[in-house]
């Protein structure tokens, strides 16, 4: 079987009908191209999200108030009183696979200063909390174990709230701001880290003694939550396992006892997160995958069209000695030829709207098993779908080919 000359016919033939075969050509480039870009979507939201967590570092390590009940009702988190200064104390002196470690409490409200004011929420912390969420004092300072021991009222503030309340340009450091009546000193101001990849404004925060927090704002002597980074990623497990030992004999939990508090880490929220945005990668791929369905059964309609106009040619071949699989191949190869530079065209196409849409904003990444999916899955839908009508028109008897009008 001359194959080249086979190739050379499906050339000619789809070059006779450059309209046609266009056309039919276009259902798999849009195809193609929307696979590569909902994917590429989905991928470049993954990897935003993963970047995002561990830019707060995946050994991050926290702890909350949990299964708190009060007459059978679920409380909040944030009333829960299960965790106390002597649960923190004793995983500092205890815990060998913790790095960093701060007690945290917090609250929102409003902060004043002269005739602005803003909404925010105030973190009660030590100094560790900056290592642990990746923060750094751009200017001023922080505040250290003497302001904590004496509950200082003083603040290391985030730039969105110097913004909203200094607004002359004035030099934040040294003020007096109020919040919920309480008068607090800047003493720092926050590097900008901007918003993350779920749109939270980073930069809305201040940061004060968890002293000061607890005692002048909240009026409480438990602590809200334990934040801690591990020693390493490597050892985040480890040190889970330390801090929930320790917890669980300071509350008295016994063996099968469900706990009265929770446990996670960045880790785990990374892989939650992940396999979250693969189930959406994976449908938003299959949604774009129904146009190549469409495309194929464009492909499928244009070959019958072409057997049918061509039926006569087909008598005459077969009828000088051309067998089945020739006419087989033939048209079968036509369809191949659509799909493939149609697959092609699409993926030119569909990685120039992935950096396109990239430009506007939204997170996109192109990897390379999905332009390879992309492309294999056409070629499959050009066989698939234009092997019947090819099958059919090697089936044709040459005496009523050559008779067909």
């Amino acid at each position: 079987m001359d194959y080249k000359n086979l190739v050379k016919i499906a050339f000619k033939a789809l070059m006779n009908n450059k309209m046609r075969c266009f056309l039919t050509m276009l259902g798999v480039i849009i195809g193609v191209a929307s696979v590569i870009t909902m994917l590429s979507i989905g991928s470049g939201s993954k990897k935003s999200i993963r970047d995002e967590i561990g830019s707060m570092g995946t050994n991050m390590i926290m702890v909350s108030p949990g299964n708190g009940r009060f007459g059978g009702v679920r409380q909040s988190a944030s009333s829960m009183q299960t965790l106390k200064m002597a649960d923190y104390e004793s995983i500092v002196r205890e815990a060998s696979y913790v790095k960093e470690i701060t007690p945290t409490v917090n609250a929102s409200g409003q902060v004043i200063k002269g005739s602005n004011n803003t909404p925010t929420t105030i973190y009660g912390v030590n100094a560790s909390y900056l290592s642990i969420r990746g923060y750094e004092v751009e200017s001023g300072t922080m505040f250290d174990d003497s302001d904590i021991k004496h509950a200082a009222k003083v603040c290391v503030v985030g730039k969105t709230v110097i913004d909203a309340l200094f607004k002359n340009g004035e030099d934040p450091l040294g003020q007096v701001i109020r919040y919920n009546k309480i008068p607090m000193k800047i003493i720092g101001i926050l590097k900008s880290k901007g918003y993350n990849s779920m749109g939270m404004d980073q930069d809305d925060l201040i940061i004060a003694p968890y002293t000061t927090v607890q005692k002048r704002i909240l009026a409480i002597t438990y602590i809200q939550g334990i934040t801690a980074s591990a020693m390493s990623e490597e050892y985040t497990d480890q040190a889970i396992e330390e801090m929930t030992q320790i917890l669980q004999t300071n509350h008295g939990i016994k063996i099968g006892q469900e706990n009265d508090f929770n446990v996670r880490s960045q880790q785990e929220m990374m892989e939650t997160m992940s396999s979250v945005m693969d189930v959406l990668t994976v449908l938003l791929g299959c949604v774009a995958g129904i146009s190549l369905i469409v495309g194929g059964i464009g492909i499928m309609n244009i070959m019958y069209v072409s057997v049918t106009e061509r039926t006569r040619e087909i008598g005459l071949r077969m009828s000088i000695g051309a067998k089945e699989r020739h006419i087989l191949f033939q048209f079968l190869i036509e369809a191949i030829i659509i799909s493939i530079t149609g697959g092609v065209i699409g993926v030119i196409i569909g990685v120039g709207l992935s950096k396109i849409i990239a430009l506007f904003g939204t997170a996109t990444y192109v990897q390379g098993y999905s332009i390879i999916l992309s492309f294999a899955v056409c070629t499959v839908t050009g066989i698939f779908f234009g092997w019947y009508p090819a099958k059919k028109a090697s089936q044709l008897n040459p005496i009523d080919a050559i008779r067909y009008e």
